[in-house]
């Protein structure tokens, strides 16, 4: 009896954990693999057209659809916004982060982070050419872009590096609030970084929303992964004239 109610009692205290939930929760309303690949389908029939060109025109000046909607300084602070998802700045943020873990001793899953974000960069250039959807020519885009479309490689980049970086970064936390704090950053930014690309007409809603599908998923799996298989505590204890305290 007492054997069994321990029992229940680890299998309540895991449900109970904040981040898991919270990141696959994320993943299912995103959609998961499932819902990437019915888009992916429905993307290469062409049969979200109109609703990609409804909404980007919506957020165009009727008449002028090189002007975006809404006041002057919402342009410039959207060029900002999409910036943290370009290459450059989830690099630093996978190397900082990556520095971080591994001076604390967390080798392990500062190494597995680091090929998490990795694999989902490649997973991304993959989707990317095999699905082939040109950019958007309905409006003109407020930014520079070359590549393909479909999905959004900064929807998707930014939720696989700041999912991922909140989840894995979680584990080395002590408390719940710091925890619930990180992983409300990670998926606060890559809605936003979503948004701007759909905002600058770069991207249809459909790719953003594909983006953030794929990205997800990853971050959940690579989640699942880590907490399976991967310790998050320091490898070896900090010795003594490293440790401080306060006065």
């Amino acid at each position: 009896m007492a054997d069994h109610q321990s029992f229940r009692q680890r299998i309540v205290k895991r449900f109970m954990t904040f981040e898991p939930l919270g990141l696959i929760a994320f993943g299912a309303v995103a959609g998961g693999l499932f819902l990437f690949l019915s888009l992916a389908s429905e993307v290469s029939e062409g049969e979200t057209h109109a609703f990609d060109d409804r909404i980007l025109l919506g957020l165009r000046v009727t008449g002028d659809l090189g002007t975006p909607i809404g006041p002057y300084w919402l342009s410039h602070a959207m060029n900002d916004i999409t910036a943290l998802g370009g290459t450059t700045v989830l690099s630093l943020m996978t190397i900082l982060a990556t520095i971080y873990l591994m001076l604390g001793r967390r080798r392990a899953i500062a190494a597995f982070m680091f090929l998490s974000i990795l694999g989902g960069w490649v997973v991304s250039q993959v989707a990317k050419f095999g699905i082939g959807r040109p950019r958007p020519d309905i409006v003109p885009h407020l930014v520079e872009v070359h590549d393909m479309s479909f999905p959004s490689g900064h929807a998707m980049l930014s939720a696989v590096t700041y999912l991922t970086l909140a989840a894995l970064l979680s584990r080395a936390e002590q408390y719940r609030s710091t925890r619930i704090f990180l992983l409300g950053t990670g998926i606060f930014l890559t809605l936003l970084i979503g948004i701007s690309r759909i905002y600058l007409g770069v991207h249809y809603p459909t790719d953003v929303l594909g983006g953030w599908c794929a990205g997800a998923t990853w971050a959940a799996l690579c989640w699942l992964v880590s907490r399976r298989f991967i310790s998050a505590k320091p490898a070896t204890p900090a010795p003594a004239d490293e440790v401080t305290s306060d006065p």
